[in-house]
């Protein structure tokens, strides 16, 4: 039995973005916990995800593709705050991570199963890094959806934001939060 592998997987939390400073992974650490998000099941080893990585600088640029998305997508000019919050959106962490769902047609790999199969590369991303010693805070928000923001990360057809994976340093230990009780959520089948 792994006991702190147990320990990290019962008391993990989600940090907010900005509750998470430098340092973050860089170099070899950060393709140890990559290779780690990628070790997931995948069906028919199709590969249905890839990760882009923003760190130092292009962070701002890409908070400058969300700027003129928001500008050019609101039906209302966005205000000046509207675009600086956009602008510093992924400088709220040292280290971004977008993990993209991209689904192949393949007779018995069904698009469903590729689109679990990114999830669960999301979530060993976060699981990976917290057991590093690092927080994570896994959010799409609206940038993920916008086709200005798909077209400028070079997204194909097939291939959609399935997370971006906020990492660094917890400034605090997040609260704990309530969780649902096992009899809401587990029934046994009998037949």
């Amino acid at each position: 039995m792994n006991d702190a592998l147990l320990e990290t997987l019962a008391t993990r939390r989600s940090v907010k973005p900005d509750r998470l400073a430098a340092p973050a992974p860089t170099g070899e650490e950060l393709d140890r916990i990559l290779t780690i998000a990628a070790r997931v099941p995948d069906h028919k080893k199709l590969v249905p995800w890839r990760f882009i990585v923003f760190e130092g600088e292009a962070r701002k640029a890409a908070g400058e593709i969300f700027a003129a998305a928001c500008q050019a997508e609101e039906k209302e000019p966005p205000s000046h705050v509207r675009l600086e919050t956009e602008r510093n959106r992924f400088l709220r962490a040292p280290l971004v991570v977008a993990v993209v769902s991209r689904v192949a047609k393949r007779p018995g790999a069904p698009e469903w199963e590729q689109i679990l199969s990114a999830g669960a590369a999301a979530f060993n991303l976060c699981l990976a890094a917290n057991a590093s010693g690092y927080g994570t805070s896994w959010l799409t928000e609206w940038v993920a959806y916008s086709p200005i923001v798909r077209e400028k990360l070079t997204l194909s057809e097939n291939e959609r934001i399935a997370a971006f994976v906020y990492i660094g340093t917890p400034l605090e230990k997040p609260e704990e939060r309530e969780r649902p009780r096992l009899a809401d959520i587990v029934s046994r089948w009998t037949p």
